[in-house]
């Protein structure tokens, strides 16, 4: 529940002073069951995306943030009913990711994104390639961004994961506090399965069922600030299990199709194995084979998260979601003769 309390009319000085655009308005929000028992410093980090942490604290401690009228602190929790005083600082100083595309084109856009699921608690949609989940470096409009935007009317709308820009695939969105926090634990204590249909340079062995491939993983900068990930022993726990489904061969060479299984969950993880193992993925343009991508024509990442299985969040229900790969993961299958359906699991 949202109101607004206008401020207190003030005499006009001249003309043109009263033609400037009015003060903003402070918001008073009622705290609903979703974010009962939140701290105030994290519920303002949500309600003022892209604000600074240091602001976000200042506004705390400067008294601008109250609960039912009284001054709070930043790990003061939130009770169902409180009556929070939110000062125009989303309106004002709030990044302009997304700003400059209107909820028309954002709907349009939106519609183009296929939903997987969607109930009350969740939304699942299939990803295309090219498309951040989320804005900033360079990104003016991730998919989080987009959907707020086209769903103008929904109060809460949070990412329960990520993928990659180039990866295609099952992404999941949380549309209650309680959903994202369920689906958090899950993830954390390694109840989810989540599973990514690939193409790799040449041939990988295909031994005796699932490969176990665990090597501790880093993060690291490059020179101009682009990140990266490297396998070392200060790194990381990490987890991938790697299935091949069919070594594919033509005039051009040989590549694999093969399944892998997320164990954990850390940056470009299935993308820094593979290269580890000496069979990066196709069109993988940090951490695969340039020359190789340019002999094959290859135009872009093939990494399609096609299988999430979880809890429901509130029915505790099993869900099975899938995503059939792209058309042009299906094409270049077609090309190479694939005998396997990429469905198949």
């Amino acid at each position: 529940m949202r109101k607004t309390i206008n401020p207190a009319p003030k005499k006009s000085v001249s003309a043109k002073k009263s033609s400037k655009t009015p003060a903003l308005q402070a918001v008073f929000e009622t705290i609903g069951q979703d974010s009962a028992g939140q701290r105030l410093d994290n519920y303002l980090l949500r309600w003022a995306k892209g604000v600074p942490k240091s602001h976000v604290y200042r506004i705390i401690r400067s008294g601008e943030v109250r609960i039912n009228k009284k001054r709070a602190l930043p790990t003061s929790r939130l009770v169902e009913g409180d009556i929070v005083r939110l000062p125009p600082t989303r309106l004002a100083e709030a990044p302009k990711t997304g700003a400059g595309i209107s909820q028309t084109k954002a709907t349009e856009l939106a519609a183009k994104i296929p939903t997987l699921f969607e109930d009350d608690y969740l939304l699942i949609i299939d990803k295309p390639s090219g498309l951040a989940v989320h804005g900033g470096s360079g990104v003016s409009l991730g998919a989080i961004e987009l959907l707020r935007k086209a769903r103008p009317e929904s109060k809460f709308l949070e990412l329960v994961h990520r993928l990659d820009r180039d990866t295609s695939g099952i992404l999941i969105f949380a549309k209650k506090r309680s959903a994202l926090v369920e689906m958090h634990r899950q993830i954390r204590e390694g109840l989810t399965d989540k599973r990514y249909r690939l193409l790799a340079h040449g041939e990988i062995s295909q031994g005796a069922g699932t490969a176990q491939l665990k090597f501790p993983l880093l993060k690291y900068l490059l020179e101009n600030g682009e990140r990266r990930v490297r396998v070392d022993p200060k790194g990381q726990v990490s987890h991938t299990n790697l299935r091949v489904t069919e070594i594919l061969k033509s005039d051009l060479g040989s590549i694999t199709l093969a399944e892998a299984q997320l164990k954990t969950g850390r940056t470009h993880q299935i993308r820094v194995h593979l290269q580890k193992i000496g069979h990066p993925i196709l069109g993988d343009d940090k951490y695969g084979i340039d020359d190789e991508d340019k002999r094959l024509k290859v135009k872009h990442l093939f990494l399609h998260a096609h299988l999430a299985v979880f809890a429901h969040p509130k029915t505790q229900e099993k869900m099975r979601i899938e995503a059939d790969v792209p058309k042009a993961f299906r094409e270049w299958l077609t090309r190479w003769e694939c005998k396997t359906l990429p469905m198949q699991t």
